[in-house]
């Protein structure tokens, strides 16, 4: 087995502590919380943390930055289809199922974005039910709201599918 150096820091949110991990193809982890060491330095996470300064602060970017994701192809296809969702864009489990071709796995669909190594960066917060409503985040509700309100600065949320539908984004 090979060994792949790991580099890990922490970074400071409005949203509390985030962890970063990267190897030297790419961020590989973003996760809630201050977990681990921080070592060695790397690029990667170095854009990673410039990039989401921008982002808290109300910037609406695009992460470029290189990302270097271990799972099946499914996943992969998956979370290929999360970073495509532009802001304000609210598909539905079905919608990301449909958009990789395989319109029957919704559900299979909602595992593999709760698999996401890469929360915010790859945008499964803007994942919503088919019914309009907020469903289940990695990280609990309330910070799926706060991205949300992030990101629509505050405005209340409509998404428009067969019918127009209010997605509460109070607890």
């Amino acid at each position: 087995m090979d060994y792949q150096e790991i580099f890990q820091a922490h970074y400071e949110s409005p949203l509390g502590w985030l962890t970063l991990s990267a190897d030297l193809l790419g961020i590989c982890r973003l996760s809630f919380g201050k977990n681990g060491t921080p070592r060695g330095v790397s690029t990667h996470i170095e854009r990673a943390k410039l990039d989401l300064d921008c982002y808290f602060s109300g910037e609406k970017i695009r992460f470029l930055i290189p990302l270097n994701l271990k799972g099946t192809p499914f996943q992969k296809a998956v979370w290929k289809a999360l970073a495509e969702i532009p802001y304000g864009a609210f598909p539905s489990y079905s919608d990301i199922a449909a958009s990789i071709g395989k319109p029957s796995a919704a559900r299979a669909v909602g595992m593999a974005i709760n698999a996401n190594p890469v929360p915010i960066i790859l945008p499964c917060h803007r994942v919503i039910g088919k019914d309009g409503s907020l469903t289940g985040y990695s990280a609990g509700l309330d910070i799926k709201r706060s991205l949300l309100r992030l990101e629509l600065n505050q405005q209340e949320v409509f998404i428009t599918k067969s019918t127009v539908s209010h997605i509460s984004l109070h607890a």
